[in-house]
């Protein structure tokens, strides 16, 4: 308990001691995000006077603020409180207003997506879009309606844990307690391991041009195999059963499935109906596990018979979690098999299945 406060000390420490908001509690501007001015001496003017300062506001491209009668003001990687103070100082010293009577309020009308860079252990690593627009979010008609909506200082998916949920997730390999944020020059490691212990996290907001780095570690962590904020809900499986007798629910024997994120291969292999029906028949029954490194596009197969796979089901590696994408094909045993091929010879050597060809008059 005391390490715990003594670390949560030093960051609360070194936020304030940083000058800048990299990363704190608050969340910079970045390109795309809208601004309201307000003066209370704008309203002695009407509504289409030139010289009003009051309306909404984007942050350019280049990161800055194009306010009238001002050359274009820094707002990119600076919070509100701080854009705010700079417009005050700036037309107090071109001489349009005295300090005493000048009066002026920024407040964020919309965050933008933004996007950032997530590299590492994540299953799809590159850029990633965060905090992405609704359809119709930027149309003149709906825009007050979604100021109205999302107005305010909390955008949930402009923080890291969404940018990794965005990039699809940890892998079992990443290490969780050492995420590292790298944002220009600055870089600062953080610890997301509450998110699967059930304690706080410091959930960082994020800016345009963030890179998020997942270092890995050497052994996978069966805890991140499960459901959470950081890891998939669901990953797709593509399944493959042509077994004898064929199980009804199978279609035509392939099929991609959405499971739970911490399925085994013995629990796809029952739900398939890979397994089970008469035990002299099928007991010898074979899956394999077909998997490929997306990064690589090498490919592993990993055989296992039915029986000894769940006759093995807590050993981690006889019976390995499910990654997304991850293939997998019954196979008969060699009793059916040949059965199978027996009952092909018996059809074609068949009295009947010679008959016709007595009637078959040649050409």
């Amino acid at each position: 308990m005391l390490a715990r406060r003594f670390t949560i000390s030093m960051l609360l420490v070194a936020m304030a001691s940083s000058g800048v908001a990299f990363p704190g509690w608050t969340l910079p501007l970045s390109p795309g995000d809208r601004v309201r001015l307000f003066t209370p001496l704008d309203d002695e003017l009407p509504s289409n006077s030139p010289f009003r300062l009051s309306g909404l506001y984007e942050v350019n491209l280049d990161g800055t603020l194009q306010v009238p009668f001002l050359e274009p003001q820094p707002a990119a990687g600076l919070e509100v409180a701080q854009v705010e103070k700079n417009l005050v100082d700036a037309l107090i010293k071109k001489g349009y207003f005295r300090q005493e009577f000048l009066e002026l309020s920024v407040k964020v009308a919309h965050w933008a997506p933004v996007y950032v860079t997530v590299s590492g252990e994540a299953f799809r690593p590159g850029r990633v879009l965060i905090n992405a627009a609704v359809s119709g979010e930027r149309d003149g008609a709906s825009q007050p309606v979604i100021e109205e909506a999302i107005a305010g200082n909390y955008p949930p998916e402009r923080y890291l844990t969404a940018a990794i949920r965005q990039a699809g997730g940890l892998k079992p390999t990443a290490d969780i307690r050492q995420i590292r944020l790298i944002r220009g020059k600055q870089e600062k490691v953080f610890d997301l391991s509450g998110v699967i212990t059930g304690q706080s996290v410091p959930d960082v907001p994020l800016i345009a041009g963030d890179q998020v780095v997942i270092p890995r570690v050497a052994i996978a962590q069966k805890e991140l195999v499960r459901p959470s904020q950081l890891t998939p809900t669901e990953i797709p499986v593509l399944l493959s059963n042509l077994t004898a007798p064929h199980t009804p629910n199978q279609g035509k024997g392939g099929q991609i499935l959405n499971l739970e994120y911490g399925t085994r291969l013995s629990q796809v292999v029952v739900a398939a109906g890979c397994a089970g029906g008469t035990r002299s028949t099928n007991a010898r029954r074979k899956v394999a596990l077909v998997r490929t490194n997306r990064l690589t596009g090498e490919t592993n197969v990993i055989d296992r018979p039915v029986e000894r796979l769940l006759n093995n089901a807590s050993n981690d590696k006889e019976n390995p979690f499910l990654m997304p994408q991850d293939g997998v094909v019954c196979y008969d045993s060699k009793v059916t098999n040949i059965a199978s091929i027996l009952r092909t010879v018996g059809t074609i050597f068949s009295p009947f299945f010679l008959i016709p060809g007595l009637f078959r008059h040649d050409e």
